[in-house]
């Protein structure tokens, strides 16, 4: 558990809540900043984990766990300011839940990943770079509608991916133990 790998997770893990901090107090700058850290935390903790051996089951659902809470926490602060949905990141802690618990990640089984999954996933992170980057470097473009208009997308892109993952459960269930 102690790795350099975890550490870099770790340290996006960290500034979920400082980033929700920054986006309702409007200090777009340590907003940025958080989020570049984030970024570049979430690209060198794979490779740190491949180049070191240090890939583990209970290091990529740390790793999915700290995307998950950061960009929760970051949308949870848009939400706030009705940038997005108030939905959004409700549905980003759920299917998180729903993928750990179903890929039996929590037991050290393997993550069982989905295309929707995987590219919501990096969605979440361009909807929340968005306005954040936008704020940060006080750009004009794009419009707050085009933002709200992506964040509701990933509503409904989340919740079929919810229930697609939720049907392929309940197939599998069906055909017996495996």
């Amino acid at each position: 558990m102690l790795t350099r790998a975890n550490a870099l997770t770790a340290l996006r893990l960290l500034a979920a809540p400082a980033l929700f901090l920054c986006l309702r107090e409007e200090l777009a700058r340590a907003a940025l900043a958080l989020f570049v850290l984030a970024v570049v935390t979430d690209v060198l903790d794979g490779w740190v984990a491949r180049r070191y051996g240090e890939s583990s089951a209970w290091g990529g659902l740390f790793d999915h766990a700290s995307d998950a809470g950061f960009v929760t926490a970051g949308l949870a602060a848009l939400a706030f300011t009705g940038k997005v949905s108030p939905l959004l990141p409700w549905l980003i802690a759920g299917a998180f839940l729903q993928y750990a618990l179903d890929s039996r990640a929590l037991v050290g089984q393997p993550l069982r990943t989905s295309w929707l999954g995987r590219t919501n996933g990096i969605a979440y992170f361009v909807l929340l770079g968005i306005p954040v980057v936008q704020g940060g470097l006080g750009l004009g473009w794009p419009p707050a509608t085009l933002v709200h208009f992506l964040g509701w997308l990933l509503v409904v892109s989340t919740a079929v991916s919810m229930g697609d993952r939720l049907r392929v459960l309940w197939r599998l269930s069906a055909s017996g133990p495996t």
